[in-house]
């Protein structure tokens, strides 16, 4: 039988170092992100995911569960638990859309319109967290996004 060369006393390539590792980097920052987020949003008794439901909705209201999906990169079956809790909580409505009744259109009630402005005081906290300033945020934020739409290229 070969014996293979042991590696325990062989350096580990750069390219597998775990600080330079863009996935955890990215990783990580995400945990650190939902820690900050957490009781921030326990005060106005969403999840993160419930959370980023709201965002989109209160930007444009009244969108079909697909709409939604695609904004959020998240598939029915991952959303549809998260609006039946929303609408169990009273901040949306689930209705058919009378067009076609196979598409359902989600709504918010007057309790979640009312959520945003107790959301508003959410991102200035996280600009004081970060320590970052607005211009250093949405270039960060533009980064992301572009990262995330190359990725999603393949």
């Amino acid at each position: 039988m070969p014996t293979r060369p042991s590696t325990r006393n062989t350096p580990t390539p750069q390219s597998l170092r775990l600080d330079n590792q863009v996935c955890f980097a990215l990783y990580s920052a995400s945990l650190a992100m939902t820690k900050l987020y957490k009781p921030l949003l326990e005060a106005i008794e969403l999840t993160y995911p419930q959370y980023l439901v709201m965002l989109v909705l209160w930007e444009q209201d009244g969108l079909t569960v697909s709409e939604l999906g695609e904004r959020l990169y998240l598939d029915s079956g991952t959303l549809t638990p998260l609006l039946k809790r929303l609408e169990s909580g009273g901040n949306i409505r689930r209705l058919r859309d009378a067009e076609d009744e196979r598409r359902v259109r989600i709504s918010l009630t007057d309790q979640g319109l009312a959520l945003r402005d107790k959301a508003e005081a959410i991102p200035p906290c996280v600009l004081e967290s970060s320590q970052c300033t607005v211009p250093e945020l949405m270039a960060l934020t533009g980064e992301l996004k572009q990262l995330r739409d190359r990725l999603g290229q393949r």
